[in-house]
Order: structure tokens, then sequence, then C-alpha cells
């Protein structure tokens, strides 16, 4: 008897696989299952041989079974089924996957002993699986950093061409996924593990990740760093200069063209991961008031807490003899605040109508506090900056903010909060991108609101949980200083509603009061105008 034809809206079971899918993931699987087995200490004689075939069968695996799931259907977004499967709809399998990964996390971070790594000694587990390819490329033993930037570089190339394979018919989609494969690849894992290999025992240059600009690498600018670079000579001094023009002079002048698109979309590797490998959890995005009010303070937060520790940080080694030093603490510290109170004040004179009232507190009460901290310094009433010690402050950053809310949380927490936990509540270059492009870049989002029919896609599949519906049905320009540009929503509109844009300044927030009819008390509205 032949089966009944299926004649349900959500078609075949969501469970349902292919032979091939069923295959692939197979093999991806049996990938992972070999680093599993280094990761008990399961000794395998030919290390080179195992992990390359560990790496294959996942990259096989992962590709593959994209290429079941895409590459026989018609161009388009397909976003089929993913609030019926368990993994992509908070069920238990995705509880099980966060659980996995954060744990993991936890073990990277804080007790990398277990993966392996010996500091003393022949690495053993599963960070010794990777010491032939740290050899041959670094020359040096592999760390748990150099295990895990293998298999995160995987991620975002195997999962890439996944993303590709589904949004194949849109041009930007595909560019922006050959980017940050290519800066994730290239400049952030093969780059700087080859620079290693220029190091001896005359010459040092400290590990440098060109993708990251300050605040994600805070850490550049402690004293040791510092010294490392100025000793290694001309190249060291360039590399030192090019992290501070990032943060004065090229990051400026891109958000000012691009928008924050620009990195957080298209080099990021946190943005990155989370478009490739997170993809499939972008719709779980919280897109509610409370959510939103939530990420304005947290992420707001965490880059004062970053700017006040950085400062910190430099002053403590700057002296207070003008001869000695052509920098002395006193005129850092006073040039810090000279420096915001400008920023602030700046902002206040061009732009105060672009920021909402509680924004403008916020930015007064965090510039005061930070000026009254300096000027107690300046007073006596305290022998250190901010009252605690420099390396607390920055000990403490690295451990809640670099460790357990970029790591653990952030990607951790994938399958439960969406894929852009710590772009939008936690990453500090990801707020002060925001506030640029606030206020002074070309980039928006326009809208055709008479050609909007409200299907709501846009605003499901935004990870940074914004409801672009709301604008679209206004025909409003979207100015969102969360927005990373990355266009999903414009991918997935049925009507071509949504444009990516680079214009000028002049009429770029257009909000206005228009009557929508939904879930408008029209009475209300009227006594509300009396």
């Amino acid at each position: 008897m032949e089966n009944p034809q299926n004649l349900s809206v959500t078609a075949a079971s969501a469970e349902s696989l292919s032979n091939a899918q069923k295959a692939y993931l197979f093999l991806g699987f049996t990938g992972l299952f070999i680093l599993v087995l280094a990761s008990l200490n399961v000794n395998f004689q030919h290390k080179a041989i195992w992990l390359s075939a560990s790496l294959i069968a996942m990259s096989i695996g992962i590709i593959g079974y994209a290429k079941t799931l895409y590459a026989n259907k018609i161009p388009g977004i397909k976003n089929d089924q993913i609030y019926f499967k368990s993994l992509t709809n908070r069920g238990i399998w995705a509880y099980a996957l966060g659980i996995f990964i954060t744990g993991f996390y936890i073990v990277l971070y804080f007790y990398p002993e277990y993966l392996g790594l010996v500091k003393d000694g022949e690495n053993t587990g599963l960070v010794a699986l990777f010491d032939p390819l740290s050899r041959a490329i670094s020359g040096n033993p592999a760390s748990q950093w150099f295990m895990y930037g293998t298999l995160y570089t995987l991620a975002i190339l195997g999962f890439g061409i996944k993303f590709l394979w589904k949004y194949r018919h849109n041009s930007y989609q595909s560019l922006r996924t050959f980017s940050v494969m290519f800066f994730q690849l290239g400049f952030a894992f093969l780059i700087p593990e080859l620079m290693a290999r220029l190091n001896s025992d005359s010459f040092s240059l400290p590990y440098y990740n060109i993708v990251n600009i300050w605040p994600l690498n805070y850490y550049n600018f402690e004293q040791y760093r510092v010294d490392e670079f100025i000793s290694a000579g001309t190249i060291g001094l360039a590399l030192l200069l090019f992290g501070v023009a990032s943060i004065f002079i090229i990051t400026p002048i891109l958000t000012y063209k691009y928008g924050k698109r620009w990195y957080c979309s298209w080099v990021c590797g946190c943005g990155g991961l989370a478009e490739t490998a997170g993809d499939s959890f972008r719709h779980l995005s919280d897109k509610s008031t409370k959510a939103w009010k939530f990420e304005r303070w947290s992420v707001h937060l965490v880059t004062v807490f970053v700017l006040v520790m950085t400062t910190a940080v430099i002053s403590t080694y700057l002296g207070y003899d003008a001869e000695k030093y052509w920098l002395t603490k006193d005129a850092f510290l006073i040039g810090v605040g000279v420096l915001l109170t400008l920023v602030v004040a700046l902002i206040f004179t061009f732009k105060r109508k672009a920021l909402q009232k509680d924004a403008k507190y916020a930015a007064i009460g965090f510039l005061v506090i930070i000026l009254a901290l300096i000027g107690l310094h300046f007073a006596g009433s305290s022998n250190q900056v901010f009252f605690l010690e420099a390396e607390t402050l920055r000990s403490n950053y690295g451990f809640l903010i670099g460790s357990i809310f970029s790591g653990v949380i952030g990607t951790g927490f994938y399958p439960i909060f969406g894929n852009r936990v710590w772009c939008r509540f936690g990453c500090p270059m990801a707020a002060i991108l925001g506030l640029q492009q606030r206020l002074f870049s070309k980039f928006r989002i326009t809208t055709n609101g008479g050609q909007c029919i409200s299907c709501g896609n846009c605003s499901t599949y935004c990870e940074m949980g914004i409801d672009v519906r709301a604008y679209a049905q206004k025909g409003e320009n979207i100015v969102r200083s969360s927005c990373v540009g990355c266009g999903i929503c414009a991918s997935v509109c049925p009507r071509g509603v949504l444009k990516l844009e680079n214009d000028s300044l002049n009429g770029r927030i257009n909000s206005k009061e228009i009557l929508l009819g939904n879930d408008v008390d029209l009475m209300d509205y009227v006594n509300q105008k009396n």
C-alpha cells in the first residue's frame, strides 16, 4: 500500500531525515567522537593522521548535510520547520547542546589541564592531538587556545559553507560570509601563529590578533605587552601604532561610511561564529521591550567598566616625573577626563535630539562618576586610581566579561537565547560602534511601508531583537545602535520592503507618529492629544 499524501501545512515531520543526511551526520559525529576519545586520554599513536581524520570527517559531515538541505531546493531563504524542531525551539536537544557547549567553555577557560594541557612537559589528551598541527604552523606545541582556535575556525568555515548554500540567492549575504571566513582563517588564526615563527632568543613578538580592536583586546595596553611590542623593534612598534590608529582613526572612518556592520558582520570572529554556526538560532532573540531596556544598560555598563579598567591599567606604569616620562600619570588622567568631556559635549551640542531622555541621563551620569573618581585621585583621597588596584580591575574584567560573558554565556547559550547574546548584551566594541552608528554614520535600513504586508519575517529573524516590522509598517528608516547590518531582515522579506543603504546624514532619522491600526486604542490616543 502506498503512503498517503501528506496534506499537513507543516509538510513532513520535522524530525525526519533522509538517508544521505543520516550518513553525513554519522560521519560528522564520528569526527567529533575522535576528539572525545582524545579528551578521555586515549593515546593515539599517529596523532597527525587521527587529527586529520577527525577534522576532515567533521568538515565533510557539515558541508554534506548542508548540501542535502539546500542544494536541490529553489533559491531563497529556507527556515523550514525551525519552530517544530527540538534543537531550534528550546527543546530537550537545545538544552543538551547548551549544557555541552557551556561545560566545554568552563573547562577550556578554568580547567585546561583536563583537556591535556601540560605547562612543563609533553601535552596529553585532546591538546596533544593538536600538537602536530601547531608545530607545523608555529613551531610550538599546542595550547588549549590553539586547539580552540582550530575548532573555532573549522566551525566558521564549515557552517559558513552551509550559510552560503542557504543564502546563495543573495549576493550581500554571500559576500559578507566570505569576508568573515577570510578574516577568521587568515588574520585571526593563521597569521598570528605564523608570526610566532619569527620569534627567537633575540626577537620576541607577542601573539597579536589583528582582527581584535580595543576594547576587545584590552590586554594589549598592559605594561608587559607594551614592553614586548617595543622590544620587537620596528614590527612591534608598527603593530602597536596600528592598534592605536584602529581605535581613533580607522574604526571611526569605516563606521561613518558603512555603519558598524563593517566590523560586527564582516570582520569580527564573534560575529562570524554567530552568523555561521549560530544562524539556526537567530530567531530565538528576545524581542520584548524589557530585553531592549536591559540590553541598553548592560552593554554600556560593560563599556564603562572596560574604559575604567584600561585607564587604571595604563596609569599604573606611568610615573609623575615629567623629565623621565614624556606622558606622566597626571597628564594621562587629565587627558582621559578632557577627552570624555569633549566627546559628551560634542554629542549634546550637535546630536542631542538623536538621544532619548534616559540615554542623556545615563551619559551624564557615567561621565560624572568617572570624573569624580579621577578628581578623588588628585585630591589625595585615594592613592590608587578608582580605589582598586589596576590588576584587580583587569582580572575581574577578564574573568567576568572576557571569560564568563563572552565565552561561557555568549556562545554556550546560543540554543536558548539566540546567537548574539554577547554582541547584544555585553560587547563593549559593539556599544562604541553602535554609538557612532546611531549619531555619525551614513548607514541606515530604508523601508517602503506601502509594500509591507506585516508578515513579521523581518522581526522574527532579527538576531539583535529589533522589531523591524514596526519600522517597516510606518515606512520609517531603521537607525538603531544595536543593528549589526547583517541584512537578514531584508533577505527574508518577501516584498523587498527593506534595503541597506549608505547615504547622507540628512533625513536619516525620520521617526513620525503614524497610526497603524494594530493594537492601538484610538480613543485613548485622541484623549492623549487633547
